[in-house]
């Protein structure tokens, strides 16, 4: 054997076997926390749920039906909203317009457009991991022609990131439904009172409340059925005429304002949650379930005068510094001249 041979083994021992222990490294997987701390209040609130649950899909809505379970649904409009109704266990999520007045201020849903409506679909699909997720499409964004929505949908779908979209309509859109669910994108229809169209019905106005008018609705709800939708929101309509309406269809019913005799049943969270002022109007279906804005005013009020007093930030609210360290700053500052 050469010596350039044997030389060659020997350093690859040398390398593979070194002659001293090693400190042993940290392993490339270990959890983040083990390297760094955080020290700002920016972190992500994006905690996984205590108890896991599976994905809701079409499946589990339809099996939820078969099984006549209620259907839970309630919206949401950015993270922190979507992120506490996935944690509370909510078989569906709606990116509802409603966003119009309760995210953005503005004096009815007709405001809103798709860009503002994808924007806020991308926040609530990002807390969202178990829910069903629903984008609704906003006035202008599906009325011209069942093109024009579908192109709509794409998007809500594609950059909002959620699982179907709504619309509101009746027998007049089933051919706009049906363009959305051949593409393979679910619809939830939404027939009863209509938000978008309240100047051509009078206003906020019960529908269903005459014979008519609650044929009318049975003939919209059968209508985007055989369109294609997986289920129908039915707003605003005597408890009665949905019941009725429930029974007669194939798929779930999602009330707001008509009854428990439906499928299911959807509140704006705001709304339900009590996020608002004293002395804002309510309709008459919403229940107030907590009181979110007098605690909010609470905290902040608190803090306030924590602050004007002084006694916020206390020591325990502070970083320390070594003595020493402190001690030699305090020399420096006091031999600098200004």
């Amino acid at each position: 054997m050469s010596r350039s041979v044997t030389t060659s083994r020997c350093l690859r021992k040398s390398l593979l076997l070194p002659r001293y222990p090693l400190k042993a490294a940290a392993p490339l997987w270990a959890p983040r926390s083990q390297f760094q701390t955080r020290e700002s209040s920016h972190s992500p609130l994006g905690n996984p749920s205590a108890t896991q649950r599976k994905k809701v899909t079409i499946n589990t809505l339809r099996a939820l039906h078969q099984k006549d379970e209620p259907i839970t649904m309630i919206t949401a409009h950015d993270f922190p909203s979507a992120h506490v109704a996935d944690h509370a266990g909510m078989d569906m999520i709606l990116v509802g317009d409603s966003l119009a007045m309760v995210a953005l201020g503005m004096e009815d849903t007709s405001e809103v457009v798709l860009e503002e409506m994808i924007l806020h679909c991308r926040s609530v699909a990002r807390a969202t991991k178990s829910a069903f997720t629903i984008g609704d499409l906003p006035m202008g964004s599906y009325e011209i022609a069942p093109e024009q929505a579908l192109e709509s949908a794409i998007r809500v779908v594609k950059e909002g990131r959620v699982q179907a979209i709504k619309l509101e309509g009746g027998i007049e859109f089933a051919p706009t439904i049906e363009k959305i669910t051949r593409a393979g994108i679910p619809v939830l229809g939404h027939v009863g009172l209509t938000p978008q169209r309240q100047h051509s019905i009078g206003g906020f106005r019960v529908q269903g409340k005459t014979t008519t008018g609650a044929l009318k609705v049975l003939e919209d709800a059968l209508a985007v059925q055989a369109a294609g939708c997986f289920a129908v929101v039915v707003e605003a309509v005597p408890a009665e005429v949905a019941a009725l309406v429930t029974k007669k269809l194939r798929i779930p019913t999602i009330g707001i304002g008509a009854g428990n005799g439906c499928s299911g049943q959807v509140l704006v969270q705001v709304d339900m949650s009590g996020n608002f002022p004293p002395g804002r109007f309510l309709p008459k279906f919403v229940k107030q379930y907590g009181n979110v804005w007098g605690e909010s005013m609470k905290a902040i009020e608190s803090y306030k005068s924590e602050v004007k007093s002084r006694q916020y930030p206390a020591p325990a609210h502070t970083y320390p510094m070594p003595a020493e360290e402190l001690t030699e700053f305090e020399r420096l500052v006091e031999a600098r001249q200004v």
